[in-house]
């Protein structure tokens, strides 16, 4: 996976959304390419084939599996990833394309346990997936479960922030490389994330240190912060990720960041915003912040699991 093919797959992204927007779902989205290609190449590459599928010099399907490995973290703990993983797309002109991109995935990841995300509203899609021996994934969709759901809202009308005394909104420009890479690591701690992933973050198409918003506290700590992701095509614009320190949870910094962010991405020319949670009732923080400025589910994923046994 390069710098490139993630490129071609945003253009690809564009287009369904042009389209189809409930059939993105937020690993194939113009904003979810850039941040978990840019976030992870560096140190997990290796373990990341993929197949493009092409109409003339049209990218209209492609295949992203993401195979066992070791993920360190800045923690010093290590995850184990034992099973198999697969980001895709197909573009709805070309539904055929995914009995081939299924085929590949069993033969890449042959002999693993393998899980795939599907958009539920992909109804001819999730039958061919069910022909080839996927079933609901009963982990992932218990009340605990890793399902997410895409959430959106239009950009007409958007309350003013109000941040507690002290506080200050930042941009990553302004505020440098390692103040974001600080502010991811407050929030999302334990995780891979360096110094290097955001080196590569920066290196995808569509980041702009403009749109990568921090909150930053009194005493100089990067409370809070979010990356957004501006589609000029479409306009529209994607919060991922989102995330605040826990020592400044629930004093209104996540909802303020959201809202001033949305101003920005209104100002920059985006009319439409969406972002990215987990949709399962046993998680319901994020959701509750996101519709507290007036989002709503826009679609929602159908996580499927094939046993390592199945053939």
């Amino acid at each position: 996976m390069t710098a490139a093919d993630v490129r071609l797959m945003q253009g690809m992204a564009q287009r369904v959304v042009a389209t189809s927007p409930e059939l993105v779902n937020a690993d194939a989205s113009f904003g979810g390419l850039a941040w978990n290609w840019g976030k992870g190449h560096a140190g997990d590459g290796a373990s990341w084939p993929r197949r493009l599928w092409f109409s003339g010099e049209d990218l209209v399907a492609w295949g992203w599996a993401q195979l066992p490995r070791q993920v360190k973290r800045n923690d010093g703990s290590v995850k184990d990833i034992t099973g198999a993983y697969l980001a895709y797309q197909v573009h709805p002109g070309h539904a055929g394309l995914v009995d081939e991109v299924i085929d590949w995935y069993d033969t890449t990841a042959a002999g693993l346990e393998r899980t795939v995300l599907p958009s539920a509203a992909d109804e001819s899609g999730l039958a061919r997936w069910a022909a080839h021996g996927y079933e609901p994934d009963p982990d992932a969709l218990g009340d605990t479960g890793s399902w997410t759901q895409l959430n959106e809202r239009d950009l007409v009308d958007v309350e003013q922030p109000v941040l507690p005394a002290g506080f200050r909104f930042r941009t990553a420009d302004e505020a440098g490389p390692e103040a974001a890479v600080q502010a991811h690591l407050h929030a999302w701690t334990p995780t891979a994330y360096s110094a290097e992933s955001y080196q590569g973050v920066r290196e995808t198409a569509g980041y702009r240190g403009d749109l990568h918003i921090l909150v930053e506290a009194p005493d100089g700590t990067m409370a809070s912060s979010t990356i957004m992701w501006l589609d000029e095509v479409n306009k529209t614009a994607e919060f991922e990720p989102v995330g605040t320190h826990p020592g400044y949870r629930r004093r209104g910094l996540g909802r303020a960041l959201l809202l001033h962010s949305m101003q920005l991405a209104r100002a920059a020319g985006a009319t439409h915003m969406t972002v990215a949670c987990l949709g399962a009732p046993g998680h319901p923080k994020a959701r509750g912040l996101y519709y507290s400025v007036g989002f709503r589910e826009m679609s929602r994923d159908a996580p499927l699991i094939k046993a390592k046994t199945a053939r």
